[in-house]
């Protein structure tokens, strides 16, 4: 599984004008499955996420996570981080993994994040979606889990 964190600000999903999901802090989590990936694999790449260092402390380190913080997640799916570009300049999603299984992979990830962390907002898997954020510093951090 494929993850782009970013630190935020704020954070919201919008579908067909209706805002679905929204945080005020913490991480926006945009979250690929691809083929061959199974449980195991978004348990690994949701223990790191909530345990990732990324937020500051008193010194202005980043030595706090967003549970240390009590930073919300909002979770996207987005299967274009399986884009493969070295063919051409056409993106290639064949390393996405199929749709049904995309969507069960995503569902367990989200069941388990809320499970694990006390504020979880999501998108809607396979809508068309327009994410607003205000990224925090900024910062950005691509995770991938095998």
């Amino acid at each position: 599984m494929k993850a782009l964190l970013q630190r935020v600000r704020e954070a919201r999903v919008d579908i067909a004008g209706q805002t679905v999901g929204r945080i005020d802090g913490g991480l926006l989590v945009l979250v690929c499955a691809e083929r061959g990936d199974g449980d195991a694999v978004a348990d690994r790449l949701l223990a790191k996420i909530l345990k990732l260092r990324i937020f500051s402390d008193e010194a202005g380190k980043m030595n706090r996570s967003v549970q240390d913080v009590g930073g919300g997640l909002l979770i996207v799916s987005q299967f274009t981080l399986a884009a493969d570009v070295s063919g051409g300049n056409r993106p290639s999603f064949t390393q996405a993994a199929p749709p049904d299984e995309g969507k069960r992979l995503y569902d367990y990830f989200v069941a388990k994040a809320r499970a694990g962390h006390p504020q979880v907002a999501t998108g809607e898997f396979g809508a068309d979606m327009q994410v607003h954020l205000v990224n925090d510093g900024p910062v950005t951090i691509p995770l991938q889990m095998a």
